[in-house]
């Protein structure tokens, strides 16, 4: 265990900012698999930007790389422009 005040303050705020991070992240992936459930374009056009933003700010905090961030983009995005 920490024995330095510092450390211990730490310990703690990680714990929360991981617990935050997880619930964002979680959030993100269900509104992926709401988008791939969509079955006309008017809904999924609609969710798109919502999804996009979401992944862009788990990118930008580090919660996923932001490669991954790029790829899912690129698939949703072309997943949407192909529906009817």
């Amino acid at each position: 265990m920490a024995n330095h005040k510092s450390s211990l303050k730490r310990i703690r705020a990680n714990a929360t900012k991981r617990l935050r991070n997880r619930y964002q992240a979680k959030t993100t992936r269900t509104f992926i698999k709401r988008l791939r459930a969509a079955e006309d374009k008017n809904s999924a056009s609609e969710l798109l930007p919502k999804v996009i933003s979401m992944l862009d700010r788990l990118a930008k905090k580090n919660v996923i790389h932001k490669n991954k961030a790029a790829n899912n983009k690129s698939k949703l995005t072309k997943f949407v422009n192909g529906l009817k």
